[in-house]
């Protein structure tokens, strides 16, 4: 299981050099709009302009087999839908919820 962690930033050249060597690794995915790095089974992604997005710091996404599902299943035992499943591209769908503090975690499917 590849958990994701994305980091909103308002620097992305500044971030990713700081996380190129706290990580000790190259980007595998470096973009205008989204710069990414695998390390040890993780990905750590950085968001420029995250926090216009509602980022409020870095959020967690736990692969799923069935979004939907998975989050019926949340939402039932107390979370609350903060961002509907919508795609992002290559076929990953991503949603967020809040846990009952108010913690901001999301979830991906890749289909």
């Amino acid at each position: 299981m590849t958990i994701t962690v994305l980091h909103p930033v308002t620097d992305l050249a500044k971030a990713k050099t700081v996380y190129a060597t706290l990580l000790s690794a190259e980007p595998t995915a470096d973009s205008d709009y989204y710069v990414g790095f695998d390390v040890e089974g993780q990905h750590i992604g950085l968001v420029p302009g995250g926090a216009a997005q509602g980022m409020t710091g870095p959020v967690t996404y736990w692969p799923v087999p069935d979004i939907e599902a998975k989050l019926a299943e949340l939402t039932a035992a107390g979370g609350t839908l903060k961002e509907a499943p919508k795609e992002v591209g290559g076929g990953r769908v991503v949603a967020t919820f809040t846990d009952p503090d108010g913690n901001v975690l999301g979830l991906y499917q890749d289909r």
